[in-house]
């Protein structure tokens, strides 16, 4: 029997046999799961993915990110650069990836299938659902914490009945976002870019006087190290950590669409909402050290103590509604690779799972945990290696392609793209491995393991001056992408001649 999920497209014309979907229909659940989207289905231009990318990273989230830089012991000058550079590199590559998607129409761990095969996808597609799931956590945790912190002040009570009715909200906005599909969630996502965006203005207003220029400039410049971790963590905090899902909107778009639009709006929409608030962040946070040192524990909440009482609860809705921008994409994507893992269960219901194991996660969080930041770090740097290494390879197999990916064989173990490649997978485990190798995380006691290279190889060990550098992330991003580039190519031609059928696993 076929499963309804990952299967080669229907007919053009259709939604899995029902005939044309009409544009303005009412929302209705997506039963769309890993399969191609049919040509009538197809819709829009490039600049209608400004919506859903600026939406999911509008969040004041980002004026925490400012703290964050400056914590790696650099100047300001040091983390508006490594800010820049992150944030504008790492959403580059997302729109690479989204290239993908208005070339195949169908979702990025699917797409991905062209590099690794159809089942040796699986370990992405598993280090994907992970990623994910943990950055929908950690988004849906923030929003009740801050809105926990907001009643606080308010005086109406910031305990633990504020924080459970906090979570249930804020989840079931989350997961009735990533059940109901695409159609809500572009809609949702462009109310979400304006009235947050309108609103975090006026927030930047109202505090702009807690800005001090002097302390700003007067904070020393850190060493290259320094500055290399925090460029590092820029990248895993943000495009890196949407690059495993950077094809699952532009699939909808026609195939005819400009590929530059598709690059130049993603990495655009995505962008500029962070970039104007990390450089905020850092001023807010260079100005006072009390402050800087609050949003490590409360990333959200601690910008509330800046605030006037009056703009407390347009805080409340700008914070949550950013958070939930975010983690409403995270929870559609991460359905979509728990299906391309190998679950076969409807795309809602693995949303539906990936929201249950949202809520446990924030469940600890929000009343268990005692440090955020640290443990967060800890799981970016973690994650950001193996996708790094899984970007580096989709975007060099993406480069060597002349072609549109043949629908078919993506859902086929003995068409052209193969089964279980032992290549794509072999230069996984390796940039892992190296990767790994070359970073470190001593605020998370389970992964004091990592940094095991950094010795060997003369950098100083866990203690010298290039542990916190991150170049694990970097090393495997080039070793996965030099490494398909150079023993690829071959793969790829023969991928792509007119009369490749079938091919050894």
């Amino acid at each position: 029997m076929t499963d309804p999920h990952d299967r080669p497209p229907v007919s053009a014309g259709t939604r899995n046999g029902t005939g044309p979907t009409p544009k303005n229909r009412p929302f209705q659940v997506e039963t769309h799961g890993l399969d191609v989207i049919t040509e009538s289905e197809r819709k829009g231009s490039p600049r209608t993915l400004l919506w859903p990318w600026f939406g999911a990273n509008v969040s004041v989230f980002g004026l925490s990110y400012g703290a964050f830089a400056l914590g790696f012991g650099i100047s300001f000058r040091q983390a508006l650069a490594a800010s820049v550079i992150g944030i504008v590199f790492s959403f580059l590559l997302c729109g690479f990836v989204a290239v993908a998607g208005k070339r195949g129409s169908a979702p990025t761990m699917v797409l991905s299938r062209a590099a690794y095969g159809v089942r040796g996808n699986r370990l992405p597609s598993a280090i994907s659902w992970m990623l994910t799931v943990g950055w929908e956590t950690a988004l849906v945790a923030l929003a009740s914490l801050a809105t926990a912190t907001v009643f606080d002040r308010l005086g109406w009570g910031g305990g633990t009945g504020t924080k459970v009715v906090a979570l249930v909200l804020v989840g079931a906005l989350t997961v009735a976002g990533g059940v109901m599909g695409f159609d809500l969630i572009m809609r949702l996502q462009t109310l979400i870019t304006v009235v947050t965006g309108v609103l975090t203005l006026v927030y930047v207003a109202l505090v702009a006087g807690h800005v001090h220029i002097d302390a700003v400039t007067a904070i020393p410049d850190g060493s290259t190290q320094k500055f290399i971790g925090a460029l590092v963590f820029m990248m895993t905090g943000f495009g890196l950590g949407w690059v495993n899902a950077a094809a699952d909107y532009s699939r909808y778009l026609p195939r005819s669409s400009s590929g530059t639009g598709v690059i130049g709006w993603t990495t655009f929409g995505a962008s500029v909402a962070p970039l104007l608030l990390t450089v905020f962040g850092l001023l807010l946070a260079g100005s006072s050290n009390q402050l800087s040192e609050a949003v490590a524990a409360d990333p959200i909440g601690a910008l509330t103590t800046i605030l006037p009482t009056w703009f407390l609860v347009p805080f409340a809705v700008v914070a949550v509604l950013g958070l939930v921008g975010g983690a409403v994409l995270d929870i559609y994507s991460s359905g979509l690779a728990l299906l391309s893992a190998g679950l076969r269960i409807p795309r809602p219901l693995a949303a539906l799972v990936d929201g249950v194991l949202m809520i446990a996660g924030s469940v600890y969080i929000v009343f268990v945990a005692d440090d955020f930041l640290g443990p967060f770090m800890g799981f970016l740097t973690t994650l950001g290696v193996p996708i790094a290494g899984w970007c580096g390879i989709v975007l060099a197999d993406l480069l060597l392609r002349r072609r549109d990916y043949d629908e078919a064989d993506l859902y086929r173990p003995r068409g052209r793209y193969g089964d279980v490649p032992a290549l794509p997978l072999l230069l996984t485990l390796a940039a892992t491995a190296l990767g790994w190798g070359l970073v470190t995380n001593a605020s998370a006691d389970w992964l004091t393991w990592q940094g095991y290279l950094l010795g060997p190889l003369g950098l100083g060990g866990k203690d010298g001056s290039w542990a916190y550098a991150n170049l694990g992330v970097l090393a495997a991003l080039a070793l996965g992408f030099l490494g398909t580039l150079v023993l690829g190519r071959h793969r790829v031609r023969g991928q792509e001649t007119p009369d490749a059928q079938e091919v050894p696993a």
